[in-house]
């Protein structure tokens, strides 16, 4: 199977890139963007380093989708805690929304987008197999092209949408996987608090360039046939 493996920035795409180069990897840049792919354990895996952001990632998604073929695409970065979880916590999505799309004037709920599903399951299979992994947690996932940082915004979210993390990439990843029928799930590790201090707290952890990510994402794709 082709595995698609979308980080959103180089703290985050760097890790693997290292492990997979290490192993053989062939470098590339995709449309201009950062990419390895590496034939482990009978499947072929393409990272991309999408770049931050809902348009971004939702390219890149479509790119793998369209242009290589592949049969599932997962997703893997940091995110900020909201309600449920806490710095340092792992989590695998069980769902995803657009916390930011908002036409509440025209007398629809918040993320609600006329005719069509706005809020979209991970699929079922991945996440099962997500969840065997030590230490990963499940919880429902938000997007938007913000970097959260208000308590009262984050609460909010909380309370209308359920969401246990917030984030800036996987919800327009899940929608594009939703409508081109392809397995999709996030892996998120708490950066931040969604709060005051997130800038800062944020910025320390994705400058450690940690392995827990890469490893997680390793062992799931292993899982995948």
């Amino acid at each position: 199977m082709k595995i698609g493996i979308l980080f959103a920035d180089d703290n985050e795409y760097t890790p693997f890139a290292q492990w997979a180069i290490g192993l053989g990897a062939r470098e590339g840049v995709r449309h201009g963007r950062n990419s390895v792919t590496l034939a482990q354990e009978g499947n072929t895996l393409i990272a991309v380093q999408c770049g931050i952001g809902k348009v971004n990632a939702a390219t890149a998604a479509a790119d793998l989708i369209f242009s290589e073929g592949v049969g599932a695409l997962l997703n893997a970065g940091l995110s900020g805690a909201v309600s449920g979880v806490r710095r340092g916590d792992i989590v695998a999505g069980s769902s995803y929304v657009e916390c930011d799309f908002d036409i509440t004037p025209a007398g629809r709920n918040p993320g609600e987008k006329p005719g069509q599903q706005y809020v979209y399951a991970a699929h079922e299979d991945l996440l099962a197999k997500a969840l065997t992994l030590s230490g990963v947690k499940r919880g429902a996932f938000g997007t938007g092209d913000f970097f959260l940082t208000d308590r009262a915004k984050s609460a909010f979210y909380q309370t209308t949408f359920g969401i246990c993390a917030f984030d800036m990439e996987s919800a327009a990843i899940a929608s594009v996987c939703h409508f081109t029928n392809t397995p999709f799930l996030s892996i998120r590790k708490m950066s931040d608090n969604a709060d005051d201090t997130a800038v800062a707290d944020y910025r320390e952890m994705d400058a450690l360039q940690e392995q827990d990510l890469t490893r997680l994402v390793v062992a799931l794709a292993g899982r995948l046939a």
